[in-house]
């Protein structure tokens, strides 16, 4: 059932809620390695790890549940839209959306917390899933902007 067409005023509010949701879910992919180089370069290995706590907390209060609402609201404008999982951009967005919450789940956020207990070598699977979210965003962009299928 289509409650709101692309444009409607309806459409546009989740939209909003869809960019807000990203900036939020997002924002840690660009701030957290900068203050992770930053805190390293001070030496201070307390610091570090209290930082990397902040961090790990962070990613399971703001950045998860943004990034859940995120994919809750491109499925609503989908829905809502009259959209539609036959286009291929759709069904490929939902699926890259799907593998970033397997790895912020399983990957990210358990070795951020491993990290902040001490366990230096989480750091490396940190940067790592950072990595594969990064690609995946700009996968996600690509699909969202350019449609293909459409």
């Amino acid at each position: 059932m289509i409650l709101a067409e692309v444009g409607s005023t309806l459409y546009k509010v989740l939209f909003l809620g869809h960019m807000i949701t990203f900036v939020a879910a997002f924002a840690a992919a660009v701030v957290n390695p900068v203050l992770m180089a930053r805190a390293k370069a001070d030496g201070d290995q307390g610091a570090l790890h209290r930082l990397a706590g902040h961090i790990a907390s962070n990613g399971r209060q703001i950045h998860l549940p943004a990034l859940v609402l995120l994919g809750g609201f491109g499925l609503a404008m989908v829905f809502e839209g009259d959209l539609g999982f036959d286009s291929t951009w759709v069904s490929l967005a939902f699926l890259v959306w799907l593998a970033m919450c397997g790895i912020i789940t399983g990957l990210v956020l358990p070795n951020e917390r491993k990290l902040a207990a001490g366990d230096g070598a989480a750091e490396r699977l940190v940067e790592r899933g950072g990595q594969l979210v990064t690609l995946l965003l700009l996968v996600m962009l690509y699909l969202m902007i350019w449609k293909p299928g459409a």
